[in-house]
């Protein structure tokens, strides 16, 4: 048992890889460099993708990316409509890198979303661009009274009454701390239950049976917590801009 909660220990355990000199030293945790490797795949992945791109008699790599772009786009267009499409770009990125985040660990990295910190960075950031939505959309004072409308779930769509309810404010500004704190800790949740699980499964099992497993939590798992995400963070949007 004390060999269990070791493996798991080390597991969840976020090292610091390196320390930077400058104000009495700040220490670059693991996550941070395994993020930085991400952000290099992305970016070698996408100048690759898009070399020698063609309008005619396109290649079939070229064909592959445009099909790959167009589920994306299309899908969060479909959730966010014309008026939201601008937010589009950040939210494919945002489900890339949770997906190779969480499918990094076949590679012998630690995934960086086994990190509180990375998991609430990337909460902060969806709910920042949310009230931003709703600035632009409405204008400050229309974002402020905002706060007064009810919302409604009507057919899978966000309705908002006419009418302002003063009374309902506090619950709704409690909503700007609810949302980021229930993005964050429901993608960190599940990243350390497929932890737990793995480690359990290794220590009792070591051999075979932890292959499939690590598939379906690296794989299948990683790519359902990213879409999770970003559909919560696109009905958000939705609604800051109804």
């Amino acid at each position: 048992m004390d060999q269990l909660v070791d493996s798991l220990m080390e597991e969840l355990n976020c090292n610091t890889v390196f320390t930077i000199p400058l104000f009495g030293g700040i220490d670059v945790l693991e996550s941070v460099v395994v993020t930085w490797i991400i952000m290099a795949i992305i970016m070698i992945g996408s100048l690759i993708w898009v070399h020698g791109l063609k309008i005619r008699k396109i290649s079939g790599k070229q064909a592959a990316l445009e099909s790959g772009f167009s589920f994306l786009y299309n899908f969060f267009l479909d959730l966010l409509g014309e008026e939201g499409k601008d937010y589009i770009p950040y939210l494919i990125t945002v489900v890339i890198y949770i997906a190779i985040a969480n499918m990094i660990g076949l590679l012998g990295f630690k995934s960086p979303t086994k990190d509180l910190n990375v998991t609430a960075s990337l909460a902060v950031m969806s709910i920042v661009l949310v009230e931003a939505a709703g600035i632009r959309k409405k204008g400050v004072g229309g974002w402020i009274k905002s706060f007064t409308e009810p919302i409604a779930i009507v057919k899978g769509w966000v309705k908002s009454f006419a009418e302002p309810i003063p009374i309902i404010a506090p619950i709704n500004v409690l909503e700007l701390f609810i949302r980021p704190l229930s993005l964050c800790m429901r993608l960190f949740g599940n990243v350390l239950g497929a932890v737990v699980v793995m480690a359990l499964i290794k220590y009792l099992l070591p051999l075979v049976v932890p292959l499939p497993f690590s598939g379906y939590f690296d794989i299948f798992d990683g790519v359902i917590q990213a879409y999770v995400f970003v559909f919560l963070t696109s009905l958000y949007i939705k609604e800051a801009i109804e």
